[in-house]
C-alpha cells in the first residue's frame, strides 16, 4: 500500500492564519505578551486537513528570508510586497516550534522559496508515493502529475479545491506545466514580473491552447496579428525571464527520510506546548 505524502506550505498557512483572524486587532497574546493568532490559526487549518487527509506522513516546508535567486535574477520580484506586521513576526519561529512538538520536519532552504523545497520532496517522494500538497498558492499547481495532487485552500476553513492529474486540465483548459509558459507571457502581479506587456491571461491561454509552448509560439510569430507578434519582440527578455522565475525548482539539496515524517507524534508534549501558550481551544482537537 502507497504511503500519502502531505507537504505544507507553511508560510501559506501562517499568513492565511494571521489576516484571517487579525482583521479586528485580535492578535491574540499570552500572559507574557507574545502573539500567537497566526499561530493558533495555522494549527486550525494544518489539524482539520490532517482530519480530512489522513496522511500517513507529514512534513512543512518553509521560506528561508525574503533574499532569493529570484531576487537576484530580477530586483523587483516580489518588491510590491510591504514588509510583514509587526505582531506576525515574532510568529515565524514559534510556529516551527509548535511544529517540532508534532515530531514533523521543518524543511527550508537559504536562497530558495518553500515551493522550490516542496517541488524538490513532491517529485522525489512520488516515484513511489502519493503526495498532496497543502497550500493557498496555485503557482504550486504546476507539480501535479499523477502521483502528486494540490489542495488549494478556500475561504473558510475546511474548504479545499482539489486538483488532480484527472481534473486538471478539464478545470483549467491547459496541462500542469503549461501554467509555467503561461506566467512567462502574462506574468504574475503578486509576484511582481510582468512577462509580455498587453499579453493578458486570456490572450496567454489562447496562444497556449493553440501553440503549446512559448517555443513553438516564437517559432510560428509569422501566423500571429501583427499587434502580438510586436510585443512579443519588443518583450523577448522579459517573457523568457518570466517564465524562469515561474519555474518551481524541483533538484534542490533538501531531502527527509520518510521515516522522520512519520504521522505520530506524543501527546503530552502537544499539549503542554499549546499550554504555554494557552492555546486551550485546540487541546480537544488532540487524540
Amino acid at each position: 500500500m502507497k504511503n500519502k505524502i502531505l507537504l505544507v506550505d507553511g508560510m501559506a498557512l501562517l499568513f492565511r492564519g494571521f489576516f484571517a483572524t487579525s482583521f479586528r486587532g485580535n492578535f491574540m497574546k499570552t500572559k507574557d505578551g507574545i502573539p500567537t493568532n497566526g499561530v493558533y490559526q495555522f494549527f486550525r487549518y494544518f489539524l482539520d486537513a490532517v482530519d480530512t487527509f489522513h496522511p500517513t506522513h507529514i512534513i512543512c516546508c518553509w521560506d528561508m528570508g525574503s533574499k532569493t535567486f529570484r531576487t537576484e535574477l530580477y530586483s523587483g520580484y516580489k518588491a510590491n510586497r510591504s514588509e510583514p506586521p509587526e505582531e506576525l513576526i515574532p510568529q515565524f519561529e514559534l510556529v516551527k516550534e509548535v511544529v517540532e512538538a508534532f515530531n514533523m520536519p521543518n524543511i527550508g532552504l537559504e536562497n530558495y522559496e518553500a515551493d522550490d523545497c516542496i517541488g524538490t520532496l513532491a517529485k522525489y517522494y512520488s516515484k513511489n508515493d502519493h503526495v498532496i500538497i497543502l497550500t493557498g498558492d496555485h503557482d504550486i499547481l504546476q507539480l501535479i502529475d499523477e502521483q502528486i495532487s494540490v489542495a488549494i485552500m478556500r475561504k473558510g476553513q475546511g474548504n479545499y479545491e482539489m486538483f488532480d492529474d484527472a481534473n486538471f486540465y478539464v478545470k483549467k483548459g491547459i496541462t500542469p506545466k503549461q501554467i509555467i509558459d503561461l506566467k512567462g507571457l502574462m506574468g504574475d502581479t503578486a509576484d511582481n514580473y510582468p512577462g509580455v506587456k498587453g499579453i493578458g491571461e486570456k490572450t496567454a491561454l489562447k496562444l497556449l491552447r493553440e501553440y503549446g509552448t512559448i517555443e513553438n509560439i516564437l517559432e510560428n510569430t509569422d501566423h500571429l496579428s501583427k499587434g502580438i507578434q510586436t510585443k512579443l519582440k519588443e518583450n523577448l527578455d522579459m517573457l523568457h525571464l518570466s517564465r524562469q522565475l515561474a519555474e518551481i525548482k524541483c533538484d534542490l539539496p533538501v531531502r527527509c527520510t520518510l521515516e522522520k515524517a512519520i504521522w505520530r507524534y506524543d501527546k503530552n508534549i502537544v499539549l503542554e506546548k499549546f499550554k504555554e501558550l494557552e492555546f486551550n481551544n485546540l487541546t480537544k482537537l488532540i487524540s
